[in-house]
C-alpha cells in the first residue's frame, strides 16, 4: 500500500523508517477512527507502554549505579508517565498525524495529553513490532533525550511540588476544580483547574481525574517559574 505524504513525514521526524507501515497507520488511528477494517492503537498502547518501561528501567540502573530502588521509583514514574509521552509526543508533532473522528477534532483531540501520551505509546510498540528491540530502545532514548539524566527535577509530582511552592509563599493549598467533563464512560476525558490564593490558575485536560490534575498543576508551575 503506497504511504502518505503525511506518514513519510511523521517517519521523518521519528528518525525511523518502516518496513511495515500499516503498524505506524495502526498506531496513529485514535478509537473514534477505528472500523471492522481498520484497527486502533489501543492493543499498542498497551505493548508500548511496557517496552517504555523496559527501557527506561534499564536507562536508569546504568545512569545511576549507586541509586536505590526507593530512588529509583520516582524517576522511573517520571519518564514513563502520561506527561512525559505527551511532551515527546508534542515534540515530534504527533498530534498532527493522528487519525481522529469529527468529534474528537473538534473537541481538541490533537492537544489532548491523554490522545497524544497513549499514541506514543503505540508508536514505540509499533517500532518495537517492526525492527525489535534495539530499534525501540535506540529511539526512545534519542526521543527522550536528557530527560534520563536530569529526571531528578522531576521525579517529584506536581501536586507536591506546588503544594511546596505555595506553602513556602504563605499561600493556602492549591485547589483543583473540575472544569468539564466529556467522552463516554469508558474513555472519559476531565478538564481540571488548578487555582491558587494569589489568583494564578491553568487547566489541563487527561483522561482521569488524577491526570488532569498533576498536568494542571505542571501548567501552573511552569507558568509561575516561566
Amino acid at each position: 500500500m503506497k504511504q502518505s505524504a503525511e506518514l513519510i513525514a511523521l517517519q521523518d521526524r521519528l528518525g525511523y523508517t518502516f518496513s511495515r507501515p500499516d503498524l505506524l497507520r495502526q498506531a496513529i488511528t485514535h478509537s473514534s477512527m477505528s472500523s471492522p477494517g481498520r484497527s486502533d492503537n489501543q492493543r499498542l498502547e498497551f505493548l508500548g507502554d511496557r517496552v517504555l518501561g523496559l527501557v527506561m528501567a534499564q536507562a536508569l540502573l546504568e545512569e545511576d549505579t549507586s541509586a536505590t530502588e526507593g530512588v529509583l521509583a520516582p524517576r522511573f514514574n517520571a519518564l514513563v508517565r502520561k506527561e512525559a509521552c505527551a511532551d515527546v509526543a508534542r515534540q515530534i508533532d504527533l498530534g498532527a498525524a493522528l487519525k481522529l473522528g469529527r468529534s474528537e477534532q473538534l473537541s481538541g483531540g490533537r492537544r489532548k495529553l491523554a490522545l497524544l501520551g497513549d499514541a506514543m505509546e503505540a508508536v514505540l510498540a509499533a517500532v518495537y513490532l517492526d525492527g525489535g528491540f534495539d530499534a525501540a530502545q535506540a529511539l526512545i532514548l534519542r526521543l527522550w533525550g536528557t530527560r534520563v539524566s536530569s529526571v531528578e527535577d522531576d521525579a517529584k509530582d506536581a501536586k507536591t511540588s506546588l503544594q511546596e511552592w505555595a506553602q513556602a509563599r504563605g499561600l493556602k493549598p492549591p485547589r483543583y476544580e473540575q472544569k468539564s467533563r466529556s467522552g463516554p464512560d469508558h474513555a472519559p476525558v476531565f478538564t481540571i483547574e488548578a487555582q491558587l490564593d494569589n489568583g494564578a490558575s491553568a487547566e489541563a485536560t487527561a483522561g482521569s481525574k488524577r491526570q488532569a490534575e498533576q498536568a494542571a498543576a505542571k501548567a501552573l508551575l511552569d507558568q509561575l517559574n516561566g
